[in-house]
């Protein structure tokens, strides 16, 4: 598995295919994203078949990221069959996402 780029156009489709579903929000450009993208691409291997991760540019998708209410970069939003079920603003360490996929990947 890896990290997936996804827009305006195939989000929700995406977002639907597996039980959970872990969404990075963020820029091209922003420093904390840079930093994030190496923990989720670890955590798209570790959780495999059971876990799919997103990422979306919230430049190039404005939709998708208002529809979130997207004000800080990096958000991350973890869904449950669809639907939206923990939101963690800014970088955190990996622990902290391991933690909370705990909840939903088992």
């Amino acid at each position: 598995m890896s990290v997936l780029a996804v827009n305006d156009i195939n989000f929700n489709s995406e977002v639907n295919k597996n039980a959970t579903t872990l969404v990075e929000f963020g820029a091209v450009w922003c420093p904390p994203c840079k930093v994030l993208l190496p923990i989720l691409d670890e955590l798209s291997d570790e959780y495999g078949e059971r876990l799919a991760v997103l990422k979306v540019d919230c430049e190039e998708s404005p939709v998708t990221a208002g529809g979130f209410g997207i004000l800080s970069m990096p958000t991350v939003i973890v869904f449950h069959n669809g639907e939206p079920v923990e939101k963690l603003v800014g970088l955190r360490p990996k622990n902290v996402y391991e933690n909370i996929l705990a909840k939903y990947t088992t």
